[in-house]
């Protein structure tokens, strides 16, 4: 799939080292030729055999919040440099600048996902990934969001052009992926989420 290619070094940014060993030992995978009781193409692990669970859930969070990280960083940078605020809150300014352009990208991505491997005009494959991006993507947000609101109530100085923001940020995208991760699961082992 093509956006791994942006989604993989995105995932690297944020889980440094875990990401880099997760990209080495299965996310170079290749979808192959074999195909699931469904008649839709297994995904593989590098090895020759179906990714287990856990690692095609990793795929299935890093993907999501792969795009969920280029939303918030664009939108941190947006409400910082024009001042935003929401009911007189920069925070609440960040917060509703980063969510809308996480969600356009989330569903970008995943519509740059599921089109292809469903064959999907563009319509049907914006609807497509509506559905599947919109739960991921606000559990992914709730876990981030309020990890940025304890670094904001702690460190209320804070502002993006401090290393220690985007330090602070770091650790909230990990916190994002481990709120997506269990609802990733359930999108997969409902179906409504194909395993990448």
């Amino acid at each position: 799939m093509k956006i791994m290619e942006a989604v993989w070094p995105l995932t690297m940014l944020y889980w440094g080292p875990v990401g880099i060993a997760a990209y080495l030992w299965f996310g170079r995978a290749e979808r192959s030729g074999q195909h699931d009781h469904r008649g839709g193409s297994m995904a593989m692990n590098g090895h020759g055999k179906e990714k287990p669970m856990w690692q095609a859930t990793f795929v299935g969070a890093s993907h999501c919040g792969a795009g969920c990280a280029v939303g918030d960083f664009i939108g941190d940078w947006f409400a910082f440099g024009l001042g935003m605020t929401v009911f007189g809150s920069l925070l609440g300014g960040t917060y509703l600048c980063a969510f809308v352009l996480a969600y356009l990208f989330g569903v970008l991505f995943q519509y740059f996902s599921v089109a292809p491997m469903q064959g999907l005009n563009v319509r049907d494959g914006i609807i497509a990934a509506i559905k599947i991006d919109t739960l991921s993507l606000l559990a992914y947000e709730v876990g981030m969001f309020a990890w940025m609101g304890f670094r904001a109530w702690r460190f209320p100085d804070m502002v993006p052009t401090q290393w220690s923001y985007w330090f602070m940020m770091q650790i909230a995208m990990m916190i994002g992926f481990a709120t997506t991760y269990p609802l990733n699961w359930w999108l997969i082992k409902r179906g409504i989420k194909e395993k990448m």
